[in-house]
């Protein structure tokens, strides 16, 4: 086992993974800006190093300074967490010339995978479902001569990188060339490759993912799925386990298609393979995260395994000790991702307690929120039986919790919580769009 993991991030995400490291026994290295040298992650570590301004291209991008880093630390593995370098194939492969392990799969999975057009071809052939759609495009004529036959509306996606980043929605032949420039521009400037293809609109449908774990043993074991389909601009606001849609029979079928979509890729480590579900209960392939997922508490809950522990045992060449026929879904979970709405100092915090509630966070008292990274204050999460119960412990934990001095998104979560629609499991990736939001 690793004895020193240096974490490649900060927020909420680092703090989960220096508890995780601290459980086992591991020891750990925190990599900062200067604007975060007063932030949690830096406390909690055993070392930290500053690694540059506070800009995250001047910081937490800058590979090779983390790179140099670890050496001087003497750790041995990096942790990427998720965002910035973790679905970052160049910074795994310089891991590897370096003598360190990259805590996630290799750079050669994470650049096949993170190519969404190659990836779509793979799990076509195989046997993945996936939607109808192109290879990549050469320009605006050639994708208006294909939607034409594919049929309005169709979305057009960028070939690299997440987010919500490089999609737009083109209802009608009048909005294609607008939307293909605006989006091969917003993902060039966002991951520097500027190539788009299209994608045939399926609506209305769910947004369902399925987490797995691969160790190099070839062994592949899903956690169960994941109901994404709450979102805002194409961000996930709330996340449960299991989806209130999924049968146990149709959760096998995804399960199953999730593991050959892993073994297709030759993937090791923790994954998500991401699905459209329409509501005759086709599926289809949309995409897989080659990293840890922000809401991989939820399906931690209702399968009983720690995502990042396994992350960690497996970069260390641990085989899984459990199978596919081992895994009981059991009980609901709930997460919110609380957002700041703005800027400020917390000038008050209250986290909610009781059994089954957790709050993912970087915040404390006196805490200043920065305005150079992601607007994400923490995550609340919940656990009951039944999602009846957990929907009820959601609402006592979101009134229990106070945030003040940073404007934050915490009467809108339970808005979402209190609407009909989602009380009865009902909606889908609109849900947003028809509160007008």
């Amino acid at each position: 086992m690793f004895s020193k993991i240096l974490i490649a991030n900060r927020g909420e995400i680092a703090v989960r993974i220096i508890r995780a490291c601290k459980e086992m026994g591991i020891a750990t290295v925190a990599v900062h800006s200067q604007a975060d040298k007063e932030s949690l992650h830096v406390s909690l570590a055993d070392e930290s190093i500053c690694v540059g301004k506070a800009l995250p291209g001047e910081s937490y991008l800058r590979q090779r300074d983390i790179i140099t880093a670890a050496l001087l630390t003497g750790a041995q593995a990096i942790h990427p967490g998720y965002g910035f370098l973790a679905e970052n194939a160049d910074f795994a492969q310089l891991c590897e010339q370096n003598g360190l392990v990259f805590i996630g799969p290799g750079a050669d999975v994470i650049s096949k995978m993170g190519d969404k057009d190659a990836a779509r071809r793979m799990m076509k052939d195989a046997g993945v479902p996936t939607v109808p759609g192109t290879e990549i495009l050469s320009s605006p004529a050639e994708a208006a001569q294909i939607a034409d036959k594919i049929g309005y509306p169709v979305l057009i996606k960028a070939r690299a990188g997440g987010g919500g980043k490089g999609i737009r929605l083109v209802n009608g032949p009048e909005e294609l060339e607008k939307a293909f420039l605006t989006a091969s521009e917003e993902a060039k400037n966002a991951f520097g490759d500027g190539g788009v293809y299209m994608e045939k609109y399926l609506s209305p449908v769910k947004h369902i993912e399925v987490q797995l774990l691969a160790d190099e043993g070839g062994n592949v074991v899903c956690l169960g799925e994941r109901e994404c389909s709450i979102q805002k601009r194409n961000q996930k606001l709330l996340e449960e386990a299991p989806s209130p849609a999924i049968s146990p029979a149709l959760r096998k079928q995804m399960c199953d298609a999730a593991a050959k979509a892993a073994k297709a890729a030759g993937y090791t480590n923790a994954g998500t393979v991401e699905f459209l579900l329409d509501d005759e209960k086709h599926f289809y392939f949309m995409e897989m995260n080659t990293r840890l997922q922000v809401e991989h508490p939820v399906s931690e809950y209702v399968s009983g395994v720690d995502i990042v522990k396994w992350q960690i045992r497996i970069a260390c060449g641990v085989l899984l000790n459990f199978a596919q026929q081992d895994v009981k879904v059991a009980g609901a979970a709930i997460e919110c991702r609380i957002n700041a709405k703005g800027g400020g100092k917390i000038s008050f915090l209250h986290v909610p307690g009781g059994p089954w509630v957790r709050f993912d966070t970087f915040l404390y008292q006196g805490y200043e929120m920065l305005p150079y990274y992601d607007s994400m204050m923490g995550k609340l999460i919940v656990y009951a039986k039944t999602r009846e119960e957990a929907i009820r412990k959601m609402n006592s934990a979101l009134c229990e919790l106070v945030v003040e001095g940073v404007p934050n998104n915490l009467d809108e979560q339970l808005e979402i919580i209190s609407d009909p629609a989602f009380l009865a499991g009902d909606y889908h990736t609109d849900f947003m769009a028809k509160r007008g939001e």
